[in-house]
């Protein structure tokens, strides 16, 4: 999976999560706040994922510069 999927991906992730703690901070469910909390978090991982696919490629990119 690309960077930039990843990073898409966990854009989506996250804007869901804060969605659903949202309607369960409305609604007073305590669930869907906790799924909300950890959909969100999942989303933040992904995104950080896709930022170190960006930093490794480049690096090695600046390595092939030099080479």
């Amino acid at each position: 999976m690309s960077s930039t999927v990843d990073k898409i991906k966990g854009l989506g992730n996250e804007a869901a999560g804060n969605v659903k703690q949202g309607i369960g901070k409305a609604t007073d469910n305590e669930k869907l706040q906790a799924e909300g909390k950890a959909q969100e978090l999942k989303g933040e991982a992904q995104k950080t994922v896709g930022d170190a696919k960006d930093a490794v490629k480049d690096g090695a990119d600046a390595v092939k510069r030099k080479l």
